[in-house]
């Protein structure tokens, strides 16, 4: 997978929890509308948001570089 570097406006918890607001990603802001799984691993911290659009993303936190990237995108949210 091919991560590119991001801009990341992100809320730090009184727990220190990273919780993304919105992200710029080629000239475009997405919003971020709600955010799902998280882990940890070698490579950094990984958090699934939803933007408006319904589009998922993974973005993920090195805490050694300070920098965000974004990943893998998943489909759009399927409405019922």
């Amino acid at each position: 997978m091919t991560l590119e570097v991001i801009d990341v406006t992100v809320r730090f918890d009184e727990h220190g929890t990273l919780t993304p607001l919105h992200f710029t990603w080629k000239g475009s802001v997405y919003q971020v509308e709600s955010t799902g799984r998280r882990w940890q691993d070698q490579a950094g911290q990984h958090i699934l948001v939803m933007v408006a659009s319904g589009h998922i993303y993974e973005l993920t936190f090195k805490s050694g570089e300070g920098r965000w990237y974004v990943g893998q995108t998943g489909p759009k949210r399927m409405l019922a």
